[in-house]
């Protein structure tokens, strides 16, 4: 979901909160040259700032867009030696990225060779569930009994109350464009912060419908919409976007609900692999997944000019007194 052209177009024209001072596309090669095999999208949002990743709040994961594989070293010292000629290239912050992946033991090691100081910190934590076979009724048969009592219950209380359905909005079509707008009324009538980028969403839900991806999720009661989410599901893995209910309705568990239903949708029709919680730590998500991994970032310093120096020595000097500080609450 993060790594295809369409989402990085998305996200520098609606998701960012304002135009970044530069914004470059480093295409990515094999020793000896040829076509390219990737792409990586890099931006300064200053003329004193760092060399950033094109990322913000809404990216969950961030790398480039893969055309095919770069594994050897030589490659990415290749890469790391051109961005090192980039303007801003002192300070390097790529987040948030996955700890096993390619593309962060590559960049790594790039630009280690390349003669940049480098270290990692924390982003958040990423629950997910790898799928088993049976589907969804294996699954919902392993999750906690509250649970799957809650949900039960809150079906029941639904059928003896209201008039209640669900949709699961997919392709381009008016229901598509009626579901947006449910989504945004739900969402704005959450217990939620307004979005920085109100036109972000809207924008990935289309590109989601244009590919073919989308799961929107919408559960109706009595003609309205109480509660949404946005679901996308690619290469084999459903990625958990969005999600809101209306204040009110915590009664109806209307949010579990519906994402009981989404579940079964992407494990018994899809036939996903693997479903993703995304960003944080959230209580809730352990009732739901199975396993939990962390997203890092990686800091690059270059210490042969002195803006890296200096960004290098505040950034050590803040590691030991944050060391310092947990070692005195230990005490």
């Amino acid at each position: 979901m993060f790594d295809t052209p369409a989402w990085f177009e998305n996200l520098q024209l609606r998701g960012l909160s304002r135009p970044p001072e530069a914004l470059h596309v480093m295409e990515m090669y094999r020793a000896g040259g040829g076509e390219p095999v990737g792409r990586l999208h890099l931006m300064r949002w200053d003329a004193k700032g760092p060399l950033l990743g094109v990322s913000n709040y809404y990216s969950s994961l961030f790398g480039p867009t893969w055309i095919d594989g770069v594994t050897e070293q030589a490659d990415w010292c290749e890469l790391a030696g051109r961005i090192r000629r980039l303007p801003g290239a002192s300070v390097i912050r790529l987040q948030p990225l996955d700890v096993e992946g390619v593309f962060m033991r590559g960049m790594q090691a790039g630009l280690h060779a390349c003669g940049y100081s480098v270290d990692r910190f924390f982003c958040f934590g990423n629950w997910y569930l790898p799928t088993e076979p049976g589907g969804f009724e294996a699954y919902w048969r392993q999750r906690p009994a509250q649970l799957r009592n809650t949900v039960e219950r809150a079906r029941r209380r639904l059928d003896r109350s209201h008039m209640w359905r669900i949709d699961i909005v997919r392709a381009p079509s008016p229901a598509l464009e009626q579901g947006i707008a449910a989504y945004q009324r739900v969402y704005a009538q959450s217990w939620k912060e307004p979005e920085p980028n109100p036109a972000f969403m809207p924008g990935l839900i289309r590109m989601a419908a244009d590919q073919g991806s989308l799961r929107l999720g919408l559960l109706w009661l009595d003609g309205e919409a109480v509660a949404a989410q946005v679901w996308v599901v690619t290469a084999g893995k459903a990625h958990i976007f969005k999600l809101a209910y209306q204040s009110g309705f915590e009664r109806f568990s209307v949010g579990s609900v519906l994402t009981a239903a989404l579940m079964q949708h992407v494990m018994d029709v899809d036939g996903v692999r693997e479903v993703d919680y995304l960003t944080g730590d959230d209580n809730y998500k352990k009732d739901w997944m199975s396993h939990r991994r962390e997203r890092v970032g990686l800091i690059a310093f270059d210490t042969s000019r002195p803006r890296g120096v200096l960004a290098w020595a505040r950034h050590h000097a803040g590691k030991l007194y944050r060391r310092c500080v947990a070692r005195e609450a230990t005490l």
